[in-house]
């Protein structure tokens, strides 16, 4: 059976709390009334909604500002951007100078660059969209604010990094602006920040801020829009008076319940973990992947950075090659944004930071959550250990049979044939069935060596052979010599498998089936 898991992708998005679960549930279950209701059953479900608010003013020492429940952190971006373009317009037509620049940080999360280049398109603003260098340990450039800042209309940064955990001066950031440009509106991404950092809104100049349920053990389609009182809002969602106005349509009332759950465990403040446990427990990963990767280099300086991230990068190793490996041994981990991973491109965060090729086309982000203990660490770092011996041991082997003379292959010649062949997929659920039909079936990992020695699965028991899918051609002939038996192909995803099937039934072998969806299915 699969290893189970070790979830460490936590700055992608977290599992859901206990109580957060059990919050949401009671607001579909018992809470179902709609807050803008004005009978005793809507009134419940007001009381609800005002909870959730006042405790996550509690947390965020927001004093006046508004806190606007929105569908996640993108669409809170999207509104304070809009809410700041109109501001400028309207300045603008009434003929007050306002700045050119929209300046964003380099390494901010798309969505903020992407929704200036929108809204200043759709306006018709036509002020130029600028990027604000960081420095090779991933800070902004003060120098260069300081220089861009008389000319700014909006200024948009962040709180903490996701991809690298840095955390911004926000400090300096504010000196700046109260010296060059008291009247620059400032939209800060706090959604890495929140329940890793402390956050006093209502001592900062932030306009605008933006949270995200999901990043903190609350469920996906839940977030927060704060804005300091008199900043400028315009809604984006009009037709209903609901969030005082501010945002048209009912509340998303369970996913604000399990947010309320998740403000409440801040403010009882013993069920995350603390600062200084959360710090251990980077260093004991940080020393996993040092012996478990001679050569390893961590990408940003730990003291600059929240503790529960950690970005590094191998020598001659790809991020595609540690990810599959991590996989295979059942740690999960990204490459980067979860909202870039399906494009194969090195980190842009750590492109801008300046660093060199082979650091950001190897780079991994491990990222655990404030509520993962000491046990879970432990078995992390024990899988990230096993990674490393494997990596050693597939190399050794490569190594030595690079010096053996080829294998002599006679292999059918297939056509050249690109049509797509129907391959029998098995469901995971239907394995158990067909391999008991089929004693004598072949059943083959596809994957690489290094990731069959990682995850060393067993199939229901059942023999497994590791062919990677570039060495099939080294067997074919022996498969072919037994028409009659049936084979299983898997691998991670299925789409190995896929091809691997494919290729065995364009040289004439009948009975193919693979593992649909992988192992990631089972």
């Amino acid at each position: 059976m699969p290893i189970t898991p070790i979830y460490l992708d936590n700055n992608a998005t977290t599992r859901v709390m206990p109580a957060a679960q059990a919050a949401a549930q009671s607001a579909m279950a018992e809470v179902f009334g709609n807050p803008s209701s004005g009978h005793c059953t809507g009134l419940v479900a007001r009381q609800l909604l005002s909870e959730a608010r006042t405790s996550t003013a509690q947390v965020l020492d927001s004093g006046e500002g508004q806190l606007i429940f929105m569908s996640g952190a993108t669409e809170g971006i999207q509104t304070a951007v809009f809410s700041a373009l109109m501001n400028l317009r309207q300045r603008k037509a009434q003929g007050e100078p306002i700045g050119r620049l929209l300046v964003y940080g380099a390494t901010e999360h798309k969505a903020v660059p992407q929704a200036l280049l929108h809204w200043n398109a759709v306006l018709g603003l036509d002020l130029e969209v600028v990027a604000l260098p960081v420095c090779g340990h991933g800070q902004h450039q003060l120098d260069v604010l300081a220089q861009w800042l008389g000319d700014t209309a909006l200024l948009c940064t962040m709180a903490a990094n996701n991809e690298t955990g840095v955390v911004s001066d926000l400090g300096g950031i504010e000196r700046l602006i109260h010296t060059h440009n008291p009247a620059v509106l400032w939209l800060v991404d706090c959604v890495q920040a929140l329940g890793k950092l402390p956050l006093k809104l209502r001592q900062t100049r932030m306009d605008y801020a933006t949270f995200s349920g999901h990043k903190l053990y609350g469920p996906k389609g839940i977030g927060l829009l704060y804005v300091r009182a008199g900043s400028p809002y315009t809604a984006m969602m009009a037709g209903g008076g609901q969030e005082a106005g501010l945002r048209a349509g009912t509340e998303n009332m369970p996913g604000i319940a399990a947010w309320g759950a998740v403000m409440k465990a801040l403010l009882e403040g013993r069920t995350f973990q603390s600062g200084s446990r959360l710090m251990a427990h980077r260093a004991q990963l940080a020393r996993a992947l040092l012996l478990a990767f001679p050569g390893v280099v961590f990408n940003a300086p730990f003291s600059l950075a929240v503790p529960t991230t950690l970005n590094f990068s191998v020598p001659g190793l790809s991020s595609n090659t540690l990810l599959a490996l991590f996989d295979a041994a059942g740690v999960r981990v990204s490459a980067g944004s979860a909202c870039s991973a399906a494009k194969a491109e090195p980190s842009y965060v750590l492109v801008a930071m300046g660093l060199p090729e082979w650091q950001t086309t190897s780079a991994v982000r491990l990222s655990f959550g404030p509520l993962d203990d000491h046990m879970l660490i432990h078995q992390a770092c024990t899988a990230i250990v096993r990674c490393g011996q494997v990596l050693a041991q597939v190399q050794a082997q490569t190594a030595l049979s690079a010096h053996l003379p080829p294998a002599a292959i006679g292999l059918p010649k297939a056509e050249t044939d690109f049509t797509e062949l129907p391959v029998a997929a098995l469901a995971w659920g239907d394995l158990a069935t067909f391999l008991s039909q089929h004693p004598d079936a072949q059943v083959v990992d596809v994957r690489e060596r290094y990731e069959h020695l990682a995850g060393m699965p067993s199939v229901l028991a059942r023999r497994v052979v590791n062919v990677p899918l570039d060495c099939l051609d080294h067997h074919v002939a022996g498969w072919l010599a037994e028409p009659a038996r049936p084979m299983v192909f898997f691998c991670r995803t299925g789409n190995r498998s896929h091809t691997a099937a494919q290729a065995l039934m364009r040289h004439g072998h009948a009975q193919i089936h693979h593992l649909a969806g992988g192992l990631a299915l089972v």
